[in-house]
């Protein structure tokens, strides 16, 4: 194998079609008990290939060359010792976005999607809406916001310069409509220029929220970034930094967004009210588990309202 850790009894032969490539990743993947084994071993050999759909079917039964067999090799080696296949690819979906993705970020989720779904929505009531990703990762939300909403102009924020890096990355390949991104680096809103005090309309986070006693699944524990998880004792941390923040920076009506946990949500809600949010809303995951709080800001006359810091 390519991977130092893998027995040398375990090497692709150089000599297979990738039909057969195909069959022995298969199977190195079941005998691993990865689910999804046949699924993932052709991901894993399209990727390779640089071939996928119909394209891929009909070149099957080629010669595999040798660049493709030791990339195959490498990336079954990782995958069976346990990485994620998001990151084993290199690259996730997201929405309409393909992203590219590694330890540095997160992996996009589905039930981000429906985060992004919320903030698109937001977004698309305002003539042209500023919109802030607060802790943009690999930019999935942001990028997704920016791709969807041509008239939008986002802002992603990050503290990690690392997951910045993925961001940029990611910002290169949206093509014209990454005109009106900007990114920027630091702690939530502290990352804004001052000329977006009271300007901000949609505020979307999907935030660290797992609480510090919660168990995780083996692989995000180990392999994903454990500060893009957890948020002290409750997991609620970073998202009361986050609302005592965004007074000084909603505009009147502007809708904040955040992705928590669905034992979090009441806690949340109070704490948009108490800031001075008014109609707290939670909105389901695709498993129908409640995901997403949003709420608005300034909709409320002043004395009735929590205090707007300028």
């Amino acid at each position: 194998m390519t991977d130092g850790a893998s027995a040398a009894g375990d090497e692709l032969d150089a000599t297979l079609a990738l039909r057969d490539l195909l069959s022995e990743v298969t199977a190195r993947f079941a005998a691993a008990a990865i689910d999804g084994a046949e699924r993932e071993a052709r991901w894993i050999v399209e990727e390779a290939s640089g071939h996928e759909g119909p394209e891929f079917a009909l070149s099957l039964d080629r010669p595999a060359t040798e660049r493709e067999v030791v990339r195959i090799d490498a990336m079954t080696a990782r995958r069976v010792a346990g990485e994620p296949l998001q990151y084993v690819l290199g690259r996730w979906a997201f929405r309409h976005l393909d992203l590219a993705v590694d330890s540095r970020v997160l992996i996009p989720r589905p039930e981000t999607e429906v985060t992004a779904e919320v903030a698109i929505d937001a977004a698309r009531r305002v003539a042209e809406p500023i919109v802030v990703d607060l802790g943009t990762g690999s930019g999935a939300i942001g990028l997704s916001v920016a791709w969807e909403c041509r008239h939008a102009h986002v802002w992603a924020t990050d503290r990690s310069s690392e997951a910045l890096e993925v961001a940029r990355a990611n910002l290169a390949g949206l093509g014209r409509a990454g005109a009106r991104v900007r990114l920027a680096a630091g702690d939530w809103f502290g990352a804004l220029p001052d000329d977006l005090v009271g300007r901000v309309d949609v505020a979307v986070s999907n935030p660290p929220y797992v609480r510090l006693d919660d168990p995780l699944p083996p692989a995000v524990e180990r392999w994903e970034p454990a500060a893009a998880l957890r948020s002290g004792a409750d997991g609620l941390d970073d998202i009361r930094s986050i609302i005592a923040a965004a007074p000084r920076w909603m505009s009147s009506g502007g809708a904040i967004v955040l992705e928590a946990d669905p034992r979090q949500m009441s806690a949340i809600g109070d704490l948009l009210v108490r800031a001075g949010f008014v109609d707290p809303q939670v909105r389901p995951d695709l498993a129908g588990r409640e995901r997403v709080v949003t709420a608005q800001w300034g909709l409320l006359p002043p004395a009735q309202r929590g205090p707007h810091p300028r």
